[in-house]
């Protein structure tokens, strides 16, 4: 008995020496001595030499002199990897998509033809009229009550907006109850639908949305207010804008502009992508330097043909561009955005 504890001890203790400290040991010298770039995370540094992110990790950018990259499910947290795994069949997938096109695609055809069509879609949503009904808010809280509710959940300040309509308005809550028994004491998401109802009503031609104020002092402060025109108005009606326009020729979007990688951590954009942000990013630039559009988006054009690649030298796959490259070298090149 105690020569075969014996045995089964040393077999124990071989085999952690060997799993444990011999193989990590290894891998840990092949990856420094053959890939010690990648063994070290593949780290960009900024031109001050310190480290301001990962090749291989995407993180958003969102100033107009930026590239953006694919839109996360993981909100770019690496320690957060995955996908939303919505299907094709989900209105979350299509109601997300739709709110990403509206703000950036454009017209193809026709006299705007290269023209945004983020202004004809407030333009449409101001007359508050979807399919001859009126109150475009109303019946798009009625059709979508999840998306209703996400508006509501997205930022407290949205839920303390509804919670102060909901103190206006006490008989509308108290019909709400009234339908609803089983919850006496609703929640600002669940009086999503009813809220939406009660705005539109209220402030035809209009939605909720933050606006900014500046003070004299140089703080500013944000506030929830009716609104009739801007980006939340755009990506969110874009989709019943669309349905109404089904004839309307818009410019086909990179597919990676709206939808997600599998890991939501994507560090790549397509040429194709990079190429149909190039005007705006050319455009604030210019701005910023006081240079001619024209030359400068030819610089910037120039640069993503340099930086593009694609797998095995170009002989499958599509042209690729690393988005936190790309911005670094624009910052290098331009100075910080103003």
């Amino acid at each position: 008995m105690s020569r075969s504890i014996s045995v089964c001890l040393k077999l124990v203790g071989v085999t952690i020496l060997i799993c444990c400290v011999v193989y990590p040991m290894f891998l840990w010298l092949i990856g420094h001595i053959v890939f010690p770039d990648q063994a070290a995370g593949s780290l960009v540094l900024g031109p001050d030499g310190t480290a301001v992110g990962s090749r291989l990790i995407a993180q958003p950018f969102t100033k107009d002199e930026y590239f953006r990259p694919r839109p996360s499910a993981a909100s770019y947290n690496a320690g957060a990897s995955g996908a939303t795994n919505w299907s094709a069949s989900n209105y979350q997938l299509r109601a997300r998509v739709a709110s990403m096109l509206g703000p950036l695609v454009k017209y193809r055809g026709g006299p705007a033809a290269g023209q945004p069509v983020g202004p004809d879609i407030e333009a449409w949503f101001q007359r508050d009229t979807y399919q001859g009904a009126p109150h475009i808010v109303a019946q798009w809280a009625d059709a979508h009550s999840g998306l209703a509710q996400t508006w509501v959940k997205a930022d407290p300040s949205h839920a303390q907006y509804v919670q102060a309509w909901a103190t206006e308005h006490p008989d509308a809550v108290a019909q709400w109850i009234k339908d609803n028994p089983d919850t006496p004491e609703p929640a600002p998401a669940d009086l999503a639908v009813i809220f939406f109802d009660g705005f539109s009503t209220d402030h035809p031609g209009q939605f909720p949305a933050a606006v900014t104020h500046e003070a004299s002092d140089g703080t500013s402060n944000t506030s929830i207010e009716p609104v009739q025109a801007g980006g939340d108005i755009q990506a969110t009606f874009f989709d019943m804008w669309r349905q109404e326009h089904p004839t309307a020729d818009l410019e086909p979007v990179p597919a990676d502009m709206v939808m997600a990688s599998g890991s939501g951590l994507d560090p790549h954009i397509t040429l194709a992508n990079a190429e149909y942000q190039l005007d705006r990013v050319a455009d604030a630039w210019a701005k910023d330097t006081g240079r001619d559009p024209a030359e400068v988006r030819r610089e910037i054009g120039a640069l993503l043909h340099e930086k593009a690649t694609a797998p095995l030298g170009g002989a499958v796959g599509t042209a690729m561009v690393n988005v936190l490259e790309v911005n670094l070298d624009l910052r290098t090149r331009y100075g910080n955005p103003a």
